[in-house]
C-alpha cells in the first residue's frame, strides 16, 4: 500500500505555516479500481493526499492519471459505461456513499480542465454560477464572492471593467483564471487540476503555477500534468502512475532526486512515456 507514511517528515516541513508537526489527511484512497465497461482503466490504488498541498500525477498519457482525479469528484458518473469500486474518503466520508449529493460534493471539490471552458455569459454569470445554483441570489453578496473570487485568481485587476462582457472574448490565459475564480467562488476545499496549463502560452502557464502555489495555502490541490517540470515546480508530492497503477509516490524532490522504482526512474529520464 502506498501511504507515504516516511514523507511526512518533508511533508510537513513543506507547510510549516500550518503548525502541524503531523500532516493532515485529506482524501484518503483505498482499493480504487474504475471499469469503462469491461477494460480497467485504474488497478487497486491506494494513496494519502495531504491537506493544503500540491500532489502532482504524472506519467505516460492513457496510465488513469485524469480518470483518477475525475473520482474524487465523482466526474466519471457522467460516463454511462464507467464504474468506480472502492474508497474515496474525504475528510473520512466516503464521496461514493449514495447520501452523498454530487452536486454539493461538486462545490466542495472544483475542477479546472485542460482547456479553458467559460460558460457563453458574461465574466460576472460565469464566476457566479455555482453560487446562484446554491441559491444564493443576493446581488450585493454575489458581488462580494464574485470579486473575492477573481482576486483568489489573481485576474480582478484585469477583468474588474469587463464583468459585463462575454468571457469567450478573454485570452486564453485569462479564460482559464475566470475558470479557477468559477472554481473558487463556492470556497471548496479541494481543486482538481487536469493538465490546466497544457493549451496556454509560456506566460500565461507561469501565472497559473504561481497561482497554484499561492492556493496551496488554503485549499488541498491535485494537479494532473504531462509536463515533468512543472510538477517538479508546483507540488509538494509527486505521483507516478502507469498501466492504471499507482507505482509511487513520495515527496517531490525524492521522486525526482531518488526515486524507489526502476519504472519512476526510467520515465522521469525519458527512458519511455
Amino acid at each position: 500500500m502506498h501511504n507515504m507514511t516516511d514523507t511526512s517528515s518533508s511533508a510537513s516541513s513543506n507547510r510549516i505555516a500550518i503548525g502541524n508537526t503531523e500532516p493532515e489527511v485529506k482524501v484518503k484512497a483505498r482499493g480504487v479500481h474504475v471499469f469503462y465497461g469491461a477494460t480497467e482503466a485504474i488497478k487497486g490504488v491506494d494513496i494519502d493526499i495531504y491537506a493544503r498541498s500540491v500532489t502532482a500525477f504524472i506519467g505516460p498519457s492513457g496510465c488513469g492519471k485524469s480518470t483518477f482525479l475525475r473520482c474524487i469528484n465523482r466526474m466519471n458518473d457522467t460516463i454511462p459505461v464507467c464504474r468506480v469500486t472502492g474508497e474515496i474518503l474525504i475528510d473520512d466520508e466516503n464521496v461514493y456513499d449514495p447520501r452523498v449529493d454530487p452536486v454539493v460534493l461538486r462545490a466542495k471539490v472544483g475542477m479546472v480542465f485542460q482547456k479553458p471552458n467559460p460558460f457563453p455569459k458574461s465574466v460576472f454569470e460565469n464566476v457566479s454560477y455555482g453560487l446562484r445554483l446554491r441559491g444564493i441570489n443576493n446581488k450585493t453578496e454575489l458581488a462580494e464572492r464574485v470579486e473575492k473570487a477573481l482576486r483568489g485568481a489573481a485576474i480582478w485587476d484585469e477583468v474588474k471593467d469587463r464583468l459585463n462582457d462575454s468571457a469567450l472574448a478573454l485570452s486564453g490565459g485569462q479564460m482559464q483564471r475566470v475558470c479557477i475564480s468559477r472554481a473558487l467562488a463556492t470556497e471548496p476545499e479541494i481543486l482538481l487540476f487536469d493538465e490546466p496549463t497544457s493549451a496556454l502560452d509560456p506566460i500565461a502557464t507561469a501565472k497559473i503555477e504561481e497561482l497554484i502555489t499561492e492556493l496551496r495555502q488554503r485549499v488541498t490541490v491535485l494537479i494532473v500534468t504531462h509536463n515533468m517540470q512543472q510538477a517538479a515546480r508546483v507540488s509538494d508530492f509527486t505521483a507516478f502512475m502507469y498501466l492504471g497503477e499507482l507505482v509511487e509516490v513520495d515527496a517531490t524532490s525524492k521522486i525526482f532526486t531518488n526515486p524507489a522504482k526502476k519504472a519512476t526512474e526510467d520515465y522521469i529520464t525519458g527512458r519511455y512515456g
